[in-house]
């Protein structure tokens, strides 16, 4: 009886709930009240701008350059983010937030690099600057299909030497993957099993590399020596015609032989 008697006692001591109620307490939406997700916080463009400062002069320094290890460099980035006085009583950026927004701003700004020298190329005569922009904003829409909304920080970015150079390292190494990719591509269908590239295909993209610029220098050499060979001739010709003296018959079949050539 004593045993029953408690087990009852501890009934009535547990909370009592609520029957008729339409949402039982264990999935009620209280605790999730308790605890809000974490408000994602938007970038201002002052705040890109500072990103790309801190970007800029940490990798200009001389002393502790971008070629250090990718930790430490990102952790100097946030610290010169976090200490600007344009941020005074911001909640600061963690070193994560700083990578991620500057790997977003300098892939964009990179894309449209690329749109506006597309743009400058097709200019028009009569068409200012801001047509040139028009048609650059235009040609990322229909390339990417969204809007360019980081023009503040291709201002700061499109002139800086530093930035320039990476971004032209950048196209370097992806022509030369592009390449390989090519010549492995025309191996992959010639083979019967269609194997996968390796290190034959990487040299071969190499040796063509190779070949293809020493034949273009050559062709170029080719080129310079017929242009000085014409102007040589050219020279010729005009002292020839500038002659005032009867021209001997000898002068005269050279002078229809480079008149000839010439025309």
């Amino acid at each position: 009886m004593d045993s029953n008697h408690g087990f009852v006692d501890l009934l009535h001591s547990q909370t009592s709930f609520d029957l008729d109620s339409p949402e039982p307490p264990w999935f009620s939406s209280q605790g999730a009240d308790e605890c809000p997700m974490k408000e994602r916080r938007k970038w201002s463009p002052k705040e890109d701008k500072i990103l790309i400062g801190a970007w800029l002069n940490t990798s200009k320094d001389p002393v502790v350059s971008n070629e250090q290890k990718a930790g430490a460099f990102w952790k100097r980035i946030q610290d010169y983010y976090n200490s600007s006085p344009h941020l005074v009583g911001t909640t600061p950026r963690e070193l994560v937030q700083c990578k991620q927004r500057w790997s977003r701003i300098n892939d964009q700004v990179c894309k449209f690099v690329g749109c506006f020298e597309a743009a400058l190329r097709e200019q028009r005569s009569g068409q200012n600057d801001d047509d040139v922009m028009k048609a650059a904003l235009d040609l990322f829409y229909n390339d990417y299909g969204i809007k360019f909304s980081l023009e503040h920080a291709w201002r700061e970015l499109r002139h800086d030497r530093k930035w320039c150079s990476t971004f032209q390292s950048k196209d370097t190494v992806k022509e030369k993957r592009k390449q390989v990719l090519e010549i492995d591509g025309e191996e992959e269908v010639g083979g019967a099993e269609g194997r996968p590239a390796g290190v034959k295909a990487a040299k071969a993209a190499s040796k063509k590399k190779k070949k293809s610029g020493k034949e273009e220098e050559l062709s170029q050499l080719q080129a310079m020596l017929e242009i000085k060979e014409k102007i040589s001739k050219q020279k010729l010709l005009d002292r020839l015609l500038g002659k005032k003296d009867p021209l001997s018959e000898m002068e005269t079949s050279l002078k229809l032989k480079i008149m000839s050539e010439l025309l």
